[in-house]
């Protein structure tokens, strides 16, 4: 066993300027902590098979699910079941930091959903 943190464990740049690091990763679960600056976003998607939990540690969190736009803030998540449309947002004025647990891992199991 080891302890992870972002100092000792697999990053990942995504998107032109968020940053992502694997916390856990099994063949069954993913835990990734996420970076994303004021006013940067992901692209609208959905997982065919990986549900996930989103849980923001600080900053605020616009996440848009089936059209619904949810506002979390720290110490807040959020449950987005599989086959899903969704996209997370940062229009706050500071970086969103948060984790999101993927069940099973979501790697190559993105589809991007037009908005």
């Amino acid at each position: 066993m080891k302890i992870k943190s972002t100092k000792n464990t697999e990053h990942y740049i995504w998107g032109e300027n968020c940053d992502g690091w694997h916390l856990a990763k099994s063949q069954n679960l993913s835990i990734i902590q996420e970076r994303v600056p004021a006013g940067s976003s992901e692209i609208r998607h959905l997982h065919q098979r990986a549900e996930q939990f989103f849980f923001v540690l600080s900053g605020t969190a616009t996440l848009e699910i089936k059209g619904i736009e949810y506002q979390l803030h720290p110490e807040q998540g959020i449950h987005v079941p599989a086959n899903t449309p969704h996209q997370l947002i940062n229009r706050g004025t500071e970086e969103l930091i948060f984790l999101v647990t993927s069940t099973p891992p979501a790697k190559g199991d993105r589809v991007a959903v037009p908005n």
